[in-house]
């Protein structure tokens, strides 16, 4: 496959120039389960394997392939060439979605890389959150993508309009769209994110619709659907895997499996960047540490109380910095390192996407 499709251009072949002399070829990881890869190369796609120098030298498990990274690989020497591409290196990534692992673990798992947009999918059935919501566009703005939120399941709500003006209150400076990916309403809208050589990520809670969006967009089933639970619109994990797919109009995205667990890893910038409207009132409190909990002059609670920010906003946004101060505490040094770079990288986004509207 041309890799200009797969995103490839001048930034990455200057990135990539250094391995030209090392006999490696460019590829970008499509499909990853479980450490097993899919590499797609200009010689086709092919299965991939870690160097061992390149799984020895990784310190933590974000240091590995994931899904939508760019690598310089080694193919087979062999005339019938139908051996796997060996990882040599992981190219630098742009942009990370990124969530602590599952099960409490110190380390940080990379969902996807590489991505411009991310539609953070919710449904508006009984899966309907603002304060989930919140959470998942923290860590898109931290990663340095584009969020955009979808309202999946228009189909089955009676009030479309109230719920999309509700995530538009919290969603500062995000597009947000009604659609039905079951009957494709409103799908037609979602082409200004899906361009040649643009990546966009699918993020949300197992049954909001992600597999039947991506469907949608292709034009067949690739992905496996299945039902949600009726009274809690709680569904199973029909993704398995991370996968990305390029799309007839020439976009790409990558579906991922669901997720009931999403812990933050670190998303400083993220939550400044989601809870805009706290973040400057806050700089208008008499106290520079203000826990905005009854200190006097505190601009924060005086605008809950004039009632220009809820109460349950407020919270969230206590709750989630609560929750990456813990995680904070608990990583180790060189991991903590690492969020830092990329917490560089999501605020020069959020800059540069600030800047041009």
């Amino acid at each position: 496959m041309d890799l200009h499709l797969l995103g490839w251009n001048a930034h990455w072949r200057d990135v990539f120039d250094p391995y030209l002399s090392q006999s490696l070829v460019p590829g970008r990881v499509v499909v990853e389960h479980r450490d097993a890869y899919r590499i797609e190369t200009e010689s086709g796609e092919r299965s991939g394997a870690l160097a061992g120098r390149l799984r020895h030298r990784a310190e933590r498990r974000s240091d590995l392939p994931a899904v939508g990274d760019f690598v310089a690989v080694r193919l087979p020497e062999s005339s019938a060439g139908d051996g796997p591409a060996i990882v040599e290196a992981v190219l630098p990534r742009r942009t990370a979605f990124v969530r602590r692992a599952a099960g409490g673990r110190p380390d940080d798992q990379v969902i996807a890389a590489n991505i411009d947009t991310v539609f953070v999918m919710t449904g508006l059935d009984h899966d309907f959150n603002v304060r989930r919501a919140e959470r998942y566009l923290a860590a898109v703005w931290e990663s340095g993508a584009r969020p955009v939120v979808l309202l999946n399941k228009a189909d089955l709500c009676q009030d479309v309009d109230h719920r999309v003006d509700e995530l538009r209150r919290v969603a500062i400076g995000v597009d947000v769209h009604a659609v039905s990916a079951l009957t494709a309403e409103g799908v037609d809208a979602l082409g200004e994110y899906l361009r040649v050589g643009v990546t966009v990520g699918c993020v949300g809670s197992s049954g909001v619709g992600k597999s039947t969006l991506l469907n949608q967009l292709l034009g067949r089933a690739v992905q496996a659907t299945a039902g949600v639970r009726a009274h809690d619109s709680r569904g199973r994990h029909t993704t398995t895997h991370r996968e990305l797919f390029v799309l007839p109009q020439g976009g790409l995205v990558i579906d991922t499996p669901g997720m009931r667990e999403f812990t933050l890893s670190d998303a400083d910038q993220g939550l400044e960047a989601v809870f805009a409207d706290i973040d400057a009132l806050a700089a208008h409190c008499r106290f520079a540490d203000c826990a905005h909990r009854g200190e006097p002059g505190c601009a924060v609670r005086a605008a809950v109380e004039r009632g220009e920010i809820g109460e349950d906003r407020l919270a969230s946004y206590e709750k989630l910095l609560k929750e990456l101060r813990y995680e904070e505490s608990k990583g180790d040094q060189s991991a903590a390192a690492e969020r830092k770079r990329q917490g560089r990288i999501g605020a020069k986004a959020i800059r540069r996407m600030k800047r041009d509207g």
